[in-house]
């Protein structure tokens, strides 16, 4: 583990706000996936691939792709269940990483450069420990990796509802307590350190978010039930056997950058530097002032770490003396 490089802030492409980048449904296995495409901006820029977290869509990633558009040819995915996605039948760390793997095999785009945040943190470094020529780069940011103290965790509240029976419907019934507007409000606070950082136009478009998971009947459901499969791989994590997602990402080999915010108050704030030093070829990155989405929150600053891990894979890949 070594610390994360930041590129020079002046090489980046000027501050702007765009829209969420332009999206289409894709048949999948069976199943509608949504995937938003990030056009490079650049000839010769590689292809990328976004992950979101739990309860997040591939909006989270607008931002951040965009400033990496002159190097980065990017793909953001809503997991099954989220987003404009359809639902699925499994919402574990290992359906989601085959969703993953499938996509990158079915876009025939491989490797990438693979990014994930929270729970798509997890997800991504299980395909880079288990399919390695699929990720050129892996990218974590705020990574869900396994940690057992959940008074560390917002969603640690959550926990009870794991252990009743139709827990789904008791969240969905919470849904409609709440005005769309104080949802957003509370997503946001949960998920920001500063929300002075998040401009008019993303906060209207986190409630166009939250309206759509009003609207969606398998919402509730799918987020139970993905809570509940990461807290299962947590737990997996510190029993024998090859589950573990700490041993997967003892297993991965890419070039890493690990993000994390010191007021994350989603995932445990130890777990970042812990997985840089699981992952081999890691450098880490963590920020004071800055929440669970540094890639929302501070894009530009998340966007230098980037651009330096990809700059010192490319002079690693001219000089192979470097390596190591």
């Amino acid at each position: 583990m070594k610390p994360a490089t930041l590129w020079p802030d002046h090489l980046l492409p000027e501050d702007r706000v765009p829209p969420p980048w332009p999206g289409r449904a894709v048949r999948l296995d069976g199943s509608v996936t949504y995937v938003r495409d990030t056009p490079a901006t650049a000839v010769g820029a590689e292809p990328a691939l976004y992950v979101h977290g739990l309860g997040g869509s591939s909006q989270n990633w607008t931002d951040l792709a965009g400033l990496l558009a002159d190097r980065l040819d990017g793909q953001a995915i809503d997991l099954p269940g989220f987003g404009r996605s359809e639902p699925g039948r499994r919402y574990t760390v290992p359906a989601f990483a085959d969703l993953v793997v499938r996509w990158i095999e079915h876009s025939g785009r491989g490797p990438v450069h693979l990014f994930g945040n929270s729970l798509g943190g997890a997800v991504v470094v299980q395909v880079a420990g288990l399919r390695p020529d699929l990720v050129r780069t892996l990218t974590l940011i705020s990574p869900a990796l396994p940690f057992l103290d959940f008074r560390r965790s917002l969603q640690g509240r959550l926990l009870p509802v794991l252990a009743i029976p139709g827990g789904e419907r008791l969240v969905a019934w919470r849904l409609t307590q709440l005005a769309p507007e104080v949802m957003a409000q509370q997503v946001l606070e949960a998920c920001v350190a500063d929300l002075s950082r998040i401009c008019a136009q993303r906060r209207a478009e986190a409630l166009e978010e939250i309206r759509v998971r009003y609207e969606a009947e398998h919402y509730a459901a799918a987020y139970v039930r993905t809570f509940r499969g990461l807290v299962s791989s947590f737990l997996r994590a510190y029993l024998p056997g090859s589950g573990s997602l700490w041993r997967l990402a003892r297993a991965v080999r890419a070039p890493t950058l690990v993000v994390g915010g010191r007021q994350d108050r989603l995932v445990d704030v130890r777990v970042a530097p812990q997985t840089a030093r699981a992952i081999p070829d890691s450098r880490l990155l963590m920020l004071d002032g800055v929440g669970h989405v540094a890639q929302l929150e501070v894009p530009r600053l998340v966007a230098r770490a980037v651009v330096g891990l990809l700059a010192e894979t490319e002079e690693t890949a001219r000089r192979p003396d470097l390596a190591g």
